[in-house]
């Protein structure tokens, strides 16, 4: 059976940069409008089928894309194409130098962010529907490999580079029967943010540089990398790089393409006999039960102190940088308290909810996406229960914020002071990925 299935593949990019000035999307508290552009934002798809089967793979160069949003490329594929919604996967790289896509409840803490400008969503909505068709358009006979590259050196965890770190990069090279790149896709757990405030240009930051490498040493010009982030939520280059420069973007960049290139030997086998199955689960996660307003307060009291000492005495950028971003973590906990105190949370559970599980397995390899900013320690795990896994974030809806451990909630970590749900959602995130795994 298995020798009669041929795999077929697709791929394609459509630019999603707006042609006027937006705000950019992802540092707190700063006035941030665009200039120009250094790299071009892209929606980038990979199509597959097994002859029975068939998935998409789309990645789009933004912070997030929200559930509602998810739902409509998701329509407006299938009218388009005929595949299944829960067949296809969408999802942010995250990039911090992008427009505003999703109306945060915390941004309505901040008088600096602007709400979501829907002219530019529904071009991104629609762009992203484009690429999807262009990439089944360009459906030819196809074969795949699969290798892990190793990044470090990319970046470590945000609060202790000696904490939990995975560096593992798997990456999916597809060739046409002509032995020519179709395109490749990937999957890295690290924050893109290697460009902070003072960067004012459109951009995807070190991904940008991540493709372009790939395409000038292996893949040829112009053949679609689709970059996925992975369990990146506490997963910074803050204590690796040299500057926040497209320089230095370009360096990370380029160990994160190197790692894979010297992985891709003539030895690597390609094979074109690979099946295709997909699996999609819809659950409820635990709301968190916020501390009281008066609590908030002390704590916001307490890590603004902190920092402001730090600036003063500290002559370690990361730790002052740190201790910066967790002050800012407590005035978004103390904002969410108030409108706790006041039931003005439900609407946007209500938007966040059902969580998505969506599961796509290519011959051993397990794609597995979740919505939200997800710890680098469930995609551990995860990998702990099962081999040839690749755990993809930010994907199918954002869940307004991160899926934290119980050490960062306890902790009062930045990401735990803006996350919507107790930790106990990544728990049963896993406990089900892993049941629906066992099932497949």
């Amino acid at each position: 059976m298995l020798n009669m299935i041929e795999l077929k593949a697709g791929a394609a990019t459509v630019n999603i940069t707006p042609q006027e000035s937006h705000f950019l999307f992802g540092y707190p508290f700063v006035e941030r409008m665009s200039t120009g552009t250094h790299d071009d934002l892209l929606s980038s798809a990979l199509y597959l089928t097994d002859g029975i089967k068939q998935v998409l793979f789309i990645s789009n160069d933004v912070i997030y894309v929200s559930k509602e949003s998810t739902a409509r490329i998701r329509e407006g594929i299938s009218e388009k194409t005929g595949i299944r919604a829960s067949n296809i996967l969408i999802a942010a790289t995250h990039t911090h130098s992008a427009p505003v896509t999703v109306d945060l409840v915390i941004s309505a803490n901040d008088p600096i962010v602007p709400k979501v400008d829907k002219n530019y969503l529904r071009f991104m909505e629609e762009s992203t529907v484009k690429a999807a068709c262009r990439a089944v358009e360009n459906t030819m006979s196809a074969e795949i490999a699969v290798v892990v590259g190793d990044a470090t050196g990319v970046g470590t965890n945000r609060h202790n580079p000696e904490w939990a770190k995975d560096t593992d990069v798997p990456a999916v090279f597809v060739k046409n029967k002509n032995d020519d790149f179709i395109g490749c896709m990937l999957a890295c757990n690290m924050h893109p943010t290697i460009l902070h405030e003072d960067s004012t240009l459109y951009s995807s930051d070190f991904p940008h540089f991540v493709r372009k490498t790939l395409q000038e040493v292996v893949l040829g010009n112009n053949r679609p990398v689709i970059y996925f982030t992975g369990t990146a939520g506490n997963q910074s280059p803050r204590h690796v790089t040299k500057a926040n420069t497209f320089e230095e973007a370009k360096r990370i960049g380029q160990i994160v393409a190197d790692s894979i290139i010297s992985k891709l030997t003539e030895t690597v086998p390609f094979t074109s006999h690979i099946p295709i199955s997909i699996t999609q689960k819809f659950v409820d996660l635990p709301k968190r039960t916020f501390p009281s307003v008066e609590w908030a307060k002390e704590h916001r009291d307490k890590t603004r102190k902190y920092f402001e000492e730090l600036k003063k005495n500290s002559k370690i950028a990361q730790e002052i940088r740190t201790a910066e971003v967790n002050w800012f973590g407590s005035e978004e906990l103390l904002y969410l308290s108030k409108l706790a105190q006041d039931n003005e949370l439900e609407k946007a559970y209500k938007s966040s909810l059902p969580a998505e599980i969506q599961i796509i397995k290519i011959g051993k390899w397990k794609f597995v996406a979740w919505p939200g900013e997800v710890f680098v320690e469930y995609g551990i795990e995860l990998k702990n229960h099962v081999e040839e896994i690749a755990l993809i974030s930010y994907a199918n809806g954002e869940l307004q914020g991160y899926i934290v451990t119980k050490e960062a909630q306890d902790g009062g970590y930045y990401e735990a002071g803006n996350s919507f749900f107790d930790y106990k959602a990544g728990k049963l995130m896993l406990t089900e990925t892993i049941k629906e795994l066992k099932s497949m």
